[in-house]
């Protein structure tokens, strides 16, 4: 689809439409449809996310307004690809930059092909556990404000399908790939695992969502170009809305 067509159409906001946004690096998705929530004021419309990005983490974020956003269950089970860079030789407790190295690893010793090898590892149903520092919730509260208090915490293993894995380059410690994936992965924990199956340790740097489902990152807003299109085109009366809701 062309990005600049789709750019060009009205929007109805509160009958619901599917926004496609490039979150940009160190914001929440919890920020993200917060500030489309308030661009949206005096209007009341339900808006949310389908799939989770983490702040340090940028692109596709699926975004749904009104009733589209009955179907985010729909659109957050679609399988997503990612391409991202993992340091070798390191590990942190986050198993990205959010914290520092806890642990450093000699990596003179291991090659390219040892590195291509080990993706087949991991290509498949595989089972890994989310990072302690993670949004999953248990007994109703964050497991990364559990991890940040030093408290421990339960992990438990996931099922997740890797379609895709491969290495894009290699100039080490630097290590970029790319990732299709089902539901659920979590690429930290992926590429810390990776990290131990070279009997070695690893973090994530970077990470890009390029695609979930059908829908791609290339056809995506920026966030203040969106909001803008959004105050321009906020002429949705009251009455409109409430005759979308009846």
């Amino acid at each position: 689809m062309d990005a600049q067509h789709t750019k060009q159409k009205e929007f109805d906001f509160a009958a619901g439409e599917l926004l496609l946004v490039d979150k940009p690096v160190g914001w929440t998705s919890f920020d993200v449809v917060g500030k489309l929530r308030n661009s949206f004021k005096p209007l009341k419309l339900k808006v949310g996310h389908a799939g989770t990005l983490d702040p340090l983490a940028t692109g596709l974020l699926i975004i749904c307004t009104g009733k589209m956003t009955k179907q985010i269950d729909t659109f957050q089970a679609e399988e997503k690809e990612y391409t991202g860079t993992m340091i070798l030789g390191a590990t942190t407790p986050s198993y990205d930059m959010e914290t520092e190295p806890d642990n450093q690893f000699d990596i003179s010793h291991i090659t390219e092909e040892q590195i291509k090898a080990t993706c087949q590892q991991f290509t498949g149903d595989i089972q890994q556990y989310p990072p302690a520092h993670s949004a999953i919730k248990i007994d109703g509260e964050r497991l990364y404000e559990k991890a940040r208090r030093g408290e421990e915490v339960e992990l438990r293993l996931r099922s997740v399908t890797i379609s895709e894995f491969e290495i894009t380059r290699i100039e080490l410690p630097e290590i970029d790939f790319r990732v299709v994936c089902s539901k659920g992965t979590y690429i930290r924990s992926l590429v810390h695992d990776f990290g131990k199956a070279l009997s070695n340790g690893a973090y994530l740097s970077k990470l890009r969502r390029t695609r979930s489902g059908n829908y791609k990152v290339a056809d995506a807003w920026e966030v203040m170009e969106l909001v803008k299109i959004i105050r321009e085109q906020k002429n949705i009366s009251a009455i409109d809305i409430e005759s979308v809701k009846s």
